[in-house]
């Protein structure tokens, strides 16, 4: 292959943080708060110009579940916190008056704890709430290198209108939704095999108001109460090749485009209101870690666990997530968020919810403001600083498996 061969550039250092949180989606925002919270002085940084990610640049405006389908609230801290954020100007659909107006817990078994919000009110709301925490953000800003020393990550070469410069902390949490940062420090990391289906969400105004139409996204596994939805293209995508995302955009703005002038020629007053500016890849790579989670392992107690969460697909699963999922000895100051995290194919398709992110986002940030050695930090006091957060760790905690 042929290369361009430049000169070494002189990095100018922009800034040192306690705490640089890599990724501005759910879990990035979920762990900045946190950080901030416990005192840490925190750099966001976001490659879009849009905090929320897939939930709001992607249009995946679904909280999907913080219950267990059985009228029991798995998630909570700062996973509930963003849902209520997120509806705080109003809600879309799936209202879920049980969980809201005080239903009993037969009403709740019957109705989940989730909900469809605005995507911009959201986007805007989670900004505030980080400024008014202290939280700097860096929005339009890639990472292009991690350098590392005696198994500790040193410093993040990033790239914006500014140019290139370096970022320093004592920890890092990785957010990025592709374990970017774990496979840029060259720690071991795992793509997902299947590879993601073609989707184009977007939002169109009617007769019947102002809707989101899920265009694709057909991968729900076929024994839970989802439904598959339709196959836009019998193409699968990693999300982890720049040419790659490309070709998925334009194919998905495609399928877009066909279906709005299909909708048009039905209704003369249908227009399109907004569509995903980011590629909607769900799994594509994450780190593995000192411990990878199952989903066969429900109902499992983890004594490092740093909360809980249902499984949005079916009822009665339910999952504590130990904090040996979110980090490797191989990189000691670097910690992992949202779909980041180490786990087998069915748990991943579980944690990457707005619920799994938020609440494995809070951990990590917590723990990114307590230690900078994550193979040394003490779980138990990481799981009394949660605790004290609001959030609850172990199934005892909500009433099961006394």
């Amino acid at each position: 292959m042929e290369r361009y061969i430049k000169e070494e550039l002189q990095i100018p250092l922009r800034s040192v943080s306690d705490v640089v949180v890599a990724g501005g989606g759910i879990a990035g925002i979920s762990a900045a708060l946190a950080a901030a919270r416990n005192g840490a002085k925190v750099l966001l940084i976001e490659k879009q110009c849009i905090l929320g990610g897939l939930a709001t640049a992607g249009l995946v405006t679904i909280y999907l579940p913080l219950c267990d389908g059985r009228g029991n609230q798995m998630s909570y801290g700062i996973a509930e916190e963003l849902f209520h954020l997120s509806i705080s100007q109003g809600v879309q659909d799936r209202y879920p008056k049980a969980w809201l107006e005080n239903g009993t817990k037969e009403e709740k078994s019957r109705q989940r704890f989730e909900v469809q919000f605005n995507p911009q009110s959201m986007a805007l709301l989670a900004e505030e709430i980080l400024i008014k925490n202290g939280v700097e953000i860096l929005y339009d800003t890639r990472i292009c290198s991690v350098k590392t020393e005696q198994e500790l990550v040193h410093a993040l070469v990033i790239e914006n209108k500014s140019g290139r410069s370096a970022v320093c902390a004592k920890s890092y949490v990785d957010a990025t939704g592709d374990a970017d940062l774990f496979w840029l420090a060259h720690g071991e990391t795992e793509n997902y095999k299947n590879k993601n289906t073609l989707a184009g969400w977007y939002y169109q105004s009617s007769r019947d108001g102002i809707k989101l139409k899920i265009l694709g996204f057909a991968d729900a596994p076929p024994d839970t109460e989802r439904d598959q939805g339709e196959v836009l293209l019998k193409r699968r995508f990693t999300g982890l090749d720049g040419r790659e995302n490309s070709e998925l955009l334009c194919a998905s703005h495609k399928a877009t485009l066909d279906d709005i002038r299909q909708k048009r020629l039905e209704d003369d007053s249908f227009e399109p209101v907004t569509i995903s500016t980011i590629p909607q890849v769900r799994m594509t790579r994450r780190l593995c870690g000192e411990y990878t989670l199952k989903e066969a392992e429900n109902d499992k107690r983890f004594d490092d666990s740093i909360g809980m969460v249902g499984d949005w697909r079916k009822r009665g699963m339910v999952y504590e997530i130990p904090f040996r999922c979110l980090y490797s000895n191989k990189i000691k100051n670097l910690v992992g968020a949202g779909r980041c995290i180490s786990a087998d194919d069915g748990m991943w398709d579980i944690i990457r919810a707005i619920p799994g992110c938020a609440v494995t986002g809070e951990a990590a940030g917590t723990a990114a403001a307590a230690a900078c050695d994550f193979t040394q930090l003490d779980t138990a006091v990481l799981q009394e600083m949660l605790k004290k957060q609001g959030q609850r760790i172990h199934f005892k905690e909500v009433g099961l498996y006394h």
